[in-house]
């Protein structure tokens, strides 16, 4: 199949691997950031860890976006799905995502009308065809999804729906890269940058992590060679004495990103002056919400939610897993307490966080560590 056998050729990787290891300084320690969670997923999913040599460690960024809802974002949402007028639609993702009490599963369970959704056309399409009731969309994402639901909002204005409304979870991906490299906790040697984020914003967002902080970027796409080549053009940067951002996701991601994507985002939202995220606190200007001209469309202006800051339950480790400070094997609730099937933290429930990827595809690996 085109575009996507050749990505995965079996030679090709081998290959990639014996130059990866033919860059590798001799006793050096190599500690690299994949930033997106489906790099993670692709890393385990196909033993890319299995082919980097020992003094090559990748770690897990901040880049799931389920994964990053604190708890009481989620506490909001099933306050305003409780309202017996209201039809609440999100992702499925985010439907067993634990909030302090329940999750969206579980209120769904006890009454709530709430439906799992593919896109937020499918939340207007509920909304045209239920006038009587109003429909709420939950929407969640990086840069990658704040498009569609921009472009969403703004068919809603066009069309005259007047009983949908968005709660906005979308959050940026710069500030908390920033808010890592400022952390003293962790000492990286380079990113692999996030190939879905990069095809809206671009490259051209991530120059400051060479600028500012010595680290060398390469973005990358999600099949095992691609993230194999990017980790070998970070060390031939590394090797070449250079620091600067890469391309190496140039089939899909323009430099410069997607102007049409970044101009109907730039209409309908604006930066929140703070927002919460599990795990990782407040960071500062790292959110969006709905301007103050789609403020009719906005879901937290027209319902009330309890607005409450929740701790994170204090078996959960997901903040230090998410700042990659710990692998997810090493929290101490991982595959017992805290499962795919009944979890505790975020970062087990999504299909792109990073202990979902290890317990799925990593136990083996997991154990041979272990032992």
């Amino acid at each position: 199949m085109k575009y996507v056998d050749e990505f995965r050729d079996p030679e090709l990787g081998r290959a990639l691997a014996g130059e990866i290891l033919s860059l590798v300084e001799p006793g050096r320690h190599y500690k690299f950031m994949e930033v997106c969670g489906g790099h993670t997923h692709s890393i385990y999913k196909y033993g890319i860890d299995d082919l980097l040599p020992e003094s090559v460690e990748l770690v897990h960024g901040p880049g799931c976006p389920v994964c990053v809802i604190p708890m009481g974002r989620v506490d909001d949402g099933i306050a305003i799905a409780q309202n017996e007028e209201v039809i609440f639609t999100c992702f499925g993702d985010m439907m067993r995502v634990p909030g302090s009490d329940s999750s969206f599963l579980e209120a769904k369970a006890a009454g709530a009308d709430i439906r799992m959704v593919y896109s937020p056309l499918d939340a207007l399409r509920i909304a045209k065809a239920n006038r009587d009731r109003e429909v709420v969309f939950f929407a969640i994402g990086f840069e990658t999804t704040a498009p569609s639901t921009a472009l969403t909002l703004k068919r809603a204005r066009a069309e005259g729906i007047t009983n949908f409304t968005c709660v906005c979870n979308h959050v940026t991906i710069v500030p908390p890269l920033r808010a890592l490299l400022e952390s003293p906790d962790l000492r990286l040697d380079g990113f692999i940058g996030p190939g879905h984020v990069a095809t809206v914003v671009g490259a051209r967002p991530f120059e400051f992590i060479p600028a500012d902080y010595n680290k060398p970027l390469v973005v990358a796409g999600f099949e095992p060679l691609d993230i194999l080549h990017a980790i070998q053009m970070i060390l031939r940067q590394l090797a070449a004495g250079r620091c600067e951002v890469e391309n190496q996701y140039s089939r899909i991601v323009p430099y410069e990103g997607n102007p049409a994507a970044l101009k109907a985002m730039a209409e309908v939202f604006e930066l929140r002056p703070h927002f919460e995220w599990r795990g990782l606190g407040f960071i500062s200007q790292s959110a969006l919400r709905l301007s103050d001209d789609y403020a009719e469309l906005d879901a937290e202006q027209r319902f009330s939610a309890p607005g409450v800051r929740v701790a994170d339950p204090k078996a959960c480790q997901c903040g230090e897993v998410l700042k990659g400070v710990i692998k997810p094997w090493e929290c101490k609730v991982f595959g017992t307490a805290c499962t795919p099937e009944r979890p505790i933290g975020t970062c087990m429930v999504s299909s792109e966080g990073a202990c979902a990827a290890y317990y799925n595809y990593g136990r083996f690996a997991r154990e041979r560590e272990v032992v």
